[in-house]
């Protein structure tokens, strides 16, 4: 029987960490600009990402940032994969074209705030008087 050290407890521990891959607190907020007057729910918000609705105009984030993946998960019940997906059918169709890509939070609140139509999604440590929350994604 193998008795384990304490130093290869450790580096074990270390390990499963690392290989466990990042973990994330974010609290994902949905945003719109200080003046808008309507404040989606979380279906209404589905449909527009979804390109089912266009009541308003989304924002997103790249699909190399973290949180688009968790946004996409919590707001239409889809993965990535599967939103990536239903865009490819509605843009062959002629049917819709998917939201606008921007760079970072502070590019969403920019145009957020420019555009009381827009909608965007970012973390809730980026949110200023800029923008106003509309939706949690808890």
């Amino acid at each position: 029987m193998y008795k384990w050290s304490t130093a290869s407890l450790h580096l074990g521990i270390a390990l499963a960490l690392m290989l466990a891959g990042p973990v994330t607190a974010a609290e994902i907020v949905v945003v719109m600009g200080a003046s808008a007057a309507v404040t989606p729910t979380r279906d209404q918000l589905a449909d527009i990402y979804l390109g089912r609705s266009n009541a308003l105009k989304p924002l997103d984030l790249p699909e190399s940032n973290e949180l688009r993946d968790a946004f996409y998960k919590k707001a239409t019940d889809r993965d990535a994969a599967q939103v990536k997906a239903v865009w490819s059918r509605l843009i062959f169709t002629g049917q819709g074209q998917p939201p606008k890509e921007l760079p970072d939070a502070a590019a969403i609140k920019k145009a957020v705030a420019a555009d009381p139509r827009m909608v965007g999604y970012i973390d809730r440590s980026d949110v200023d008087a800029s923008v106003k929350i509309v939706l949690s994604l808890h």
